[in-house]
């Protein structure tokens, strides 16, 4: 058959079962090859479509980047509160041994550790929780009437609620109370920021 003198029927049947391609290395030599990228030996893969030069996520139009205080507040209430719990069992604990020291190891002496532990990590994790509660509200509320979100935002979100949680211990309470917010909220801006006034005071030195 002279169907078998065409190069493109060199390779025979091999060419169906994956076999070499029927064409010789001579008849491609003068095939150019521009706007072509050499593909990957091990994947038979153009290796530009491996590269990500832009993000790998789909923002909805509008969203900023980063999480804003509303998605934080549900980390953050409940990261306090497992904090709080936590630290309440330890507490607890602690309180249950040194009260029990005199009592003999038994079921009684074990039932009030329980308890003793129970009653401090909950009423821990309330305490912390209700906290987180009220900075991620204050902050959330400040943060949508200022149209900005900043250090600022922090601050007054923890000064506000040192004050509503100390309220009911009077004026006297809710200066305490927000004076604490502030302080602790301060401490927390000033070491999110240290690098930075670090290195612009470096910066002004020189």
């Amino acid at each position: 058959m002279d169907g078998n003198n065409h190069p493109g029927s060199r390779g025979g049947f091999g060419g169906i079962f994956g076999g070499a391609p029927g064409y010789p290395h001579g008849d491609l030599a003068g095939v150019p090859l521009t706007g072509m990228s050499p593909l990957s030996p091990y994947l038979n893969l153009d290796p530009r479509y491996l590269t990500q030069d832009s993000e790998e996520f789909i923002l909805p139009t509008g969203a900023n980047k980063t999480r804003g205080r509303f998605e934080l507040a549900f980390f953050t209430i409940g990261g306090c509160c497992m904090t709080g719990a936590a630290f309440g069992a330890l507490n607890g604990l602690r309180l249950g041994l040194k009260e029990t020291q005199d009592m003999v190891w038994s079921k009684p002496k074990n039932v009030q550790i329980m308890n003793m532990v129970t009653r401090q990590g909950a009423m821990w994790a309330n305490t912390l929780g209700s906290l987180a509660l009220l900075y991620s509200a204050f902050g959330v509320l400040i943060e949508k009437t200022r149209g900005a979100e900043d250090d600022l935002n922090t601050i007054a979100a923890g000064t506000m609620t040192g004050m509503l949680y100390k309220s009911p211990a009077g004026l006297r309470g809710v200066a305490r109370g927000g004076l604490a917010g502030f302080a602790f909220t301060s401490i927390y801006a000033l070491y999110n920021n240290w690098e930075h006034i670090k290195g612009s005071s470096t910066r002004l030195s020189l």
